[in-house]
């Protein structure tokens, strides 16, 4: 059985797509490479040993999406295809909602015209907003804050109603919470275009000495250090998790959210620290001020995964730092 892995190319779709054809998953992927390379796929070959079939093609057009439905016998979509940074999206929102929305919707059209439903979606933990308490749990109440975090809500209730107008749909939507590291091997990891817009691969750029010093956004929160926590999570981990749901979707119908966290939270400067640690190189920071729509503590409530998945996060902050490291000393050549 053919997967079709879109926005396979990019950090946890390629991390996704390695662990597929590991468990022995043909895949497909199909990518515009807007904020990946290529040479993705010949990295993914030397991880797994095995070649997954490429597209170079926009979620968008349609033409493109029905030739690769024809031309392989799709057997389920996992679905990373999107544009994701926060602030870009507050300043080209109609970008965001046209690609993110219109796009999902015209593949799932395709799906649907090619008899294919069964979905695997990445979502965010941005959808639980600014109110919730911590843990987050899938039962509490969704928002916003964001045009990006828009765009998760907005696809969660479309696809949540699509499984409503036709049964024999079966979607998972993964509410990812923050995702670092890299593949063991040091092949795999987050190599975003331009200046990052997330703190690992910031952190990263700056001790390999791309970037002169990162930016702390606030350190006067109720947290133990004053700087936001987040629910970080092995991007294998999280790559495991999608196996998961995709087994889980095969065997259920209809729509079920999911977190995918360890369910711990950890600083900023905790994970400085740790990348300092796994480095031995010193993160030079500045404190500034708080960011917009930023909240002081985020982590998960995972006992669904554990329960309806049979998934659980194996990795620590240390290993993340490790690995994360490893995949930037093998690729600058440091």
């Amino acid at each position: 059985m053919r997967i079709l892995v879109t926005g396979g190319t990019g950090f946890i779709g390629s991390h996704t797509a390695a662990e597929l054809l590991n468990a022995g998953y043909d895949v497909v992927i199909a990518d515009n490479l807007c904020n990946s390379s290529p040479e993705v796929i010949d990295r993914i070959q030397d991880v797994t040993g095995k070649r997954p079939v490429f597209y170079e093609a926009d979620i968008r057009d349609r033409a493109a999406m029905e030739r690769i439905f024809r031309e392989n016998e799709i057997g389920a979509v996992i679905h990373f295809a999107g544009l994701k940074a926060v602030g870009e999206s507050v300043q080209i929102p109609l970008t965001y909602y046209e690609n993110n929305i219109a796009g999902t919707v015209t593949l799932c059209q395709v799906m649907e015209q090619a008899g294919c439903h069964v979905f695997v979606f990445s979502s965010s933990a941005t959808v639980y907003g600014m109110t919730n308490p911590v843990p987050f749990r899938e039962d509490m109440p969704t928002s916003a804050t964001n045009p990006y975090g828009w765009t998760k809500r907005m696809l969660e209730q479309i696809l949540t109603d699509e499984t409503v107008a036709h049964p024999e749909w079966s979607v998972v939507l993964l509410r990812y919470f923050n995702p670092i590291g890299a593949h063991p091997s040091g092949l795999l990891g987050e190599n975003p275009n331009g200046i990052p817009n997330n703190l690992f691969p910031y952190i990263a750029k700056v001790a390999t000495g791309a970037l002169p010093r990162l930016n702390v956004f606030g350190n006067d929160y109720d947290t133990p250090d004053g700087t936001g926590v987040r629910d970080y999570i092995h991007v294998v981990d999280l790559a495991k998790g999608h196996l998961m749901a995709l087994e889980y979707a095969f065997n259920h119908k209809g729509a079920e959210a999911i977190n995918l966290g360890t369910g711990k939270g950890t600083s900023v400067l905790e994970l400085v620290h740790a990348f300092e640690k796994a480095s031995s190189v010193s993160i030079p920071y500045v404190i500034a001020p708080r960011r917009a729509g930023d909240i002081a503590t985020c982590y998960a409530d995972t006992e669904k995964a554990a329960k309806l998945l049979n998934w659980h996060a194996q990795f620590g902050v240390d290993d993340m730092c490790r690995d994360g490291w490893n995949y930037m000393v093998k690729r600058e050549g440091k």
